[in-house]
C-alpha cells in the first residue's frame, strides 16, 4: 500500500523533530491563575515515516501535571497535514483537524459548538513557539473575557497559552 511519508524534509514538521525544553505561560481564566510552569514537548517520527506524534507536559507548582497527545500525518487525497489531539483536560475531538503551513508557521484550528481553539507553532532562531488561543462561540459566556459585537459576532481569539521552547540537544533525537 502507498502512504504518503513524512520525512525529515517535510516542510511542515522536519523543524519540530526532537524533544524541546522551556516554559508555558498560561492566561487567568477557569483553568486557574495567571501563571508560569515548566514544559516540556517532543515529536517523534513514527510508523515508517507516516505519522509524527507530539507529546506535550507542563506540571504545576503543586506537582500537578496536565499532558496532551497528538499525531500528525498527511492527508493522502489532498498532502495536507492532518493533526489529531488529546488531552488529560477535554473530551477527544470527533475528527482531525486539518492543519495550514504558511511562512514557515503551522497552524490548526478545532471547532466545537462551544468554541474553536487554534494552535499556531513555529521555529526561528532555534525557539519552538507554540501559542494557543480560544474563542467561545456563545456570545452569553464570559469566562474568557470574550465580549459580542454589535452585531452579535464574537472577539477574535484569546490567547490562553503561551510556550516558549529550546532544543534539548541532551535528548536522543529520534
Amino acid at each position: 500500500m502507498d502512504r504518503p511519508r513524512i520525512d525529515p524534509g517535510h516542510p511542515a514538521l522536519a523543524s519540530l523533530l526532537g524533544r524541546w525544553r522551556g516554559t508555558t505561560r498560561l492566561e487567568p481564566g477557569p483553568w486557574g491563575a495567571e501563571r508560569t510552569v515548566d514544559a516540556e514537548m517532543t515529536f517523534t517520527l513514527v510508523a515508517g515515516g507516516s505519522a509524527v506524534v507530539q507529546s506535550y507536559r507542563h506540571t504545576e507548582p503543586d506537582g500537578g501535571h496536565f499532558e496532551g497527545h497528538g499525531i500528525f500525518t498527511v492527508d493522502p487525497d489532498r498532502q495536507d497535514v492532518l493533526w489529531y489531539y488529546v488531552n488529560s483536560m477535554s473530551p477527544a475531538p470527533a475528527a482531525p483537524a486539518r492543519c495550514t503551513w504558511h511562512d514557515g508557521v503551522l497552524q490548526v484550528e478545532r471547532h466545537t459548538g462551544a468554541g474553536s481553539t487554534r494552535h499556531t507553532l513555529s521555529v526561528s532562531d532555534g525557539v519552538l513557539i507554540d501559542v494557543a488561543e480560544l474563542r467561545k462561540e456563545d456570545p452569553t459566556h464570559t469566562d474568557l473575557g470574550d465580549r459580542a459585537a454589535a452585531d452579535g459576532a464574537m472577539a477574535s481569539y484569546k490567547p490562553f497559552m503561551t510556550s516558549r521552547y529550546q532544543r534539548d540537544f541532551g535528548a536522543r533525537q529520534m
